[in-house]
């Protein structure tokens, strides 16, 4: 029976809607942000954009508030990462026994990551209120001082952190939990004959077996708390006096209220890079460590 044109070349139409999505939905707007990050443009109808090559991506790399912003954007994602992993590893070791109640307390503890960002940033704000707040009302009953939270310049990071920490962790929680269950029950029993405790189990058996999952929970995570936007800017807008201001803000503020649009893009290029560079390096750091275990 001879073959159509459809029929031959069916192996090709299948994947076409899956590749023209990729193409206009995602590799269009960056060859476009990467176009414009050598234009001069204020996103004026009457102005075209100018070339000016590589001037933008120098005159960022001037700026000392480009500096701080990649400073501030490090500093959140590092402690909030190291934060999320530990509590998260932790977390799902607690909840992977059995206790009655289990199924209820996973239920609410996975609550805040299905929640809206931009609400819980509102719900935060509110908590985080100096005078009628429920933090300092916490911190006045247990006898501490009251602290001014995202009014503070040292204490606005820390307290994004929490946010963070709190909506996110579950995330980290709920893959490693995955990972636990496909832990082999022969290594434990092997253990348990040679008198091992739990402590010597966690760390000969179950921590190495779960350290894929924990690094791709972390590299799932890393590309996220990078790219945090709607928290810090339903809580700070990136103050007070530019302390939460990090990359993704800046690059906001640049390029829709100074509307300099070309300078925006070239951050965002540099961002761009930035994430790219240390996802591959997770990637690599996975393989490596499947590696040793094939």
């Amino acid at each position: 029976m001879p073959y159509n044109w459809f029929d031959r070349n069916l192996k090709w139409i299948y994947v076409l809607p899956a590749v023209a999505f990729v193409l206009v939905m995602m590799l269009f707007p960056i060859l476009y942000t990467v176009r414009i990050s050598f234009y001069e443009w204020s996103m004026s109808a009457i102005t075209p954009p100018k070339w000016v090559g590589l001037d933008n991506y120098a005159a960022l790399l001037k700026e000392s508030r480009f500096w701080h912003a990649a400073g501030s954007t490090l500093y959140f994602t590092v402690v909030a990462l190291a934060v999320e992993v530990v509590l998260g590893v932790a977390i799902a070791l607690l909840l992977s026994r059995e206790f009655r109640g289990k199924n209820l307390v996973k239920t609410v503890f996975l609550l805040p990551m299905v929640a809206t960002p931009v609400a819980m940033g509102l719900v935060w704000l509110l908590i985080y209120e100096p005078t009628i707040g429920a933090a300092n009302l916490m911190l006045k009953a247990i006898g501490l001082k009251p602290m001014l939270w995202l009014g503070s310049p040292a204490q606005a990071i820390p307290s994004l952190i929490i946010v963070d920490v709190w909506q996110w962790t579950p995330m980290i929680s709920l893959i490693v939990m995955a990972g636990l269950a496909t832990i082999p029950r022969e290594p434990y029993e092997a253990a348990d004959v040679d008198g091992a405790g739990r402590w010597k189990k966690f760390a000969s058996i179950t921590l190495p077996l779960l350290r894929p999952t924990i690094l791709v929970a972390a590299m799932l995570r890393l590309i996220d708390v990078l790219k945090t936007f709607d928290i810090i800017y339903a809580t700070t807008q990136g103050g007070p006096d530019l302390a939460t201001e990090t990359l993704n803000i800046y690059g906001y503020v640049l390029g829709f209220q100074y509307f300099k649009l070309g300078m925006a893009s070239s951050l965002l290029v540099l961002f761009f890079a930035l994430v790219m560079g240390l996802t591959l390096v997770m990637i690599w750091m996975r393989k490596r460590m499947e590696a040793q275990y094939d």
